[in-house]
């Protein structure tokens, strides 16, 4: 399975891509394969695959994380339709503290965001009828469950939806702001 990796501004959060194999019925394509991946670099056991629908473009869901010992890695990509991918570095000895990177992911394409335990994850649908897919190398425990405020100025994210137009969950509405959370990712 021919893979390709690069770094986006964060080093540790990945842009993946992998092959489309197209003929006259469409195409086919692997999107993980663990040898392949450990080939190069991302040795991990995904052990849960998740999936969201969203109905409406604007809707943001995150920014969430487990906290340890159930911090997850995350695999993430699209399905149906079109999102910004958003990872925030949590990890305080990390220079890029605070800091986030975007990806546009759609399903045209055959990319895949690799985001790894120590950020925060969310995403903002661009299109109706959305559906993204994840895989973790976690359960999820509700008990760890964490998250930071997608409005937070600090982290100075450029979302394409205006504050007042973003669907929310009541959630997501009322997570803390980065300055307001304990040390998580140590």
């Amino acid at each position: 399975m021919p893979v390709q990796i690069s770094s986006l501004a964060i080093p540790d959060v990945k842009l993946i891509t992998t092959t489309r194999h197209s003929d006259a019925r469409g195409y086919f394509r692997e999107t993980f394969q663990r040898d392949a991946f450990a080939q190069q670099g991302i040795d991990r056991d995904f052990i849960q695959d998740n999936e969201s629908g969203s109905d409406r473009p604007g809707t943001i869901r995150g920014l969430h994380f487990q906290r340890p010992p159930f911090a997850q890695t995350k695999l993430v990509r699209v399905l149906l339709g079109r999102i910004l991918d958003v990872a925030v570095d949590l990890r305080p000895s990390s220079p890029t503290y605070g800091l986030h990177v975007t990806a546009e992911l759609c399903a045209g394409t055959d990319e895949q965001l690799l985001v790894p335990i120590g950020f925060a994850h969310g995403f903002c649908t661009l299109e109706p009828d959305t559906i993204v897919s994840y895989k973790v190398d976690q359960v999820y425990s509700p008990s760890h469950d964490g998250g930071v405020n997608w409005a937070d100025r600090r982290l100075a994210i450029d979302w394409p939806v205006a504050a007042a137009d973003a669907i929310l969950s009541e959630k997501d509405r009322v997570l803390p702001m980065l300055d307001q959370l304990a040390p998580i990712f140590e």
